[in-house]
C-alpha cells in the first residue's frame, strides 16, 4: 500500500521520501491566487454606473421638459400632417378602393354590349349588334368559309398522323 495511511490501524507508516517531499510543501509566494476578481474595484465600478444612469435619467428628463415648454411657447401644433381639415389624396393614378365592384360593374356592361344595338361611330355609320346575331349573319354571308384546296394537292387520307421519329415530316397511320 503506498502512501494509503489509515487512521486507527496498527500498520507502520511508510517513511516520505525525497521524491514525495516536493508535493508536500508550499513554493513561496503561492498563499493564493493573486488574478481572483477584486472585489473592492467591482463595488465601485458598481456605484459608478448607478451614479452614470441617474444622471443620464434626470438629463433626459430635463431635456424633455424644456421641449414641451418651448413647444407650448412658439405654439407648434403637435402633429402638423394630421392637423388638416381636409382630406389629403395620393397622385394620380390611385388604387381601386373596391376593385371586385368595379371588375363586376365592367362584367356587367361589357355583357350588355354584346346582347344589345348600339352606335359605335354615328357619322361612319357603324353600328354593334348582339353577339348572336352576328354570328347567323356570318354564317349566312358565308364569311366562316374554309380554303379551297389547292389543285395538285394530296388529299388528307383520315387516320394519318406525323411520325414521332421524323419530327412531324412523315405521316404514318396508327392505330387509335
Amino acid at each position: 500500500m503506498a502512501h494509503g495511511h489509515s487512521f486507527g490501524s496498527s500498520e507502520p507508516l511508510e517513511p516520505i521520501t525525497a521524491a514525495d517531499e516536493q508535493y508536500m510543501s508550499t513554493p513561496e509566494g503561492a498563499a493564493y491566487e493573486h488574478t481572483d476578481a477584486n472585489v473592492w474595484q467591482i463595488i465601485k465600478f458598481g456605484i459608478w454606473l448607478a451614479i452614470t444612469a441617474l444622471v443620464v435619467h434626470v438629463g433626459l428628463g430635463l431635456m424633455y421638459r424644456m421641449q414641451i415648454e418651448q413647444a407650448k411657447k412658439t405654439g407648434e401644433e403637435r402633429y402638423p400632417l394630421a392637423s388638416t381639415t381636409q382630406s389629403r389624396l395620393p397622385p394620380e393614378p390611385r388604387l381601386q378602393q373596391f376593385p371586385r365592384t368595379e371588375y363586376y360593374q365592367f362584367r356587367v356592361g361589357e355583357q350588355e354590349q354584346l346582347e344589345s344595338y348600339g352606335w359605335i361611330n354615328k357619322d361612319a355609320g357603324v353600328v354593334h349588334i348582339p353577339i348572336e346575331q352576328a354570328m347567323k349573319l356570318a354564317l349566312e354571308r358565308g364569311v366562316f368559309q374554309s380554303r379551297p384546296a389547292e389543285p395538285g394537292a394530296p388529299e388528307e387520307t383520315p387516320g394519318l398522323m406525323p411520325s414521332d421519329a421524323s419530327s412531324g415530316r412523315v405521316m404514318e397511320r396508327r392505330r387509335q
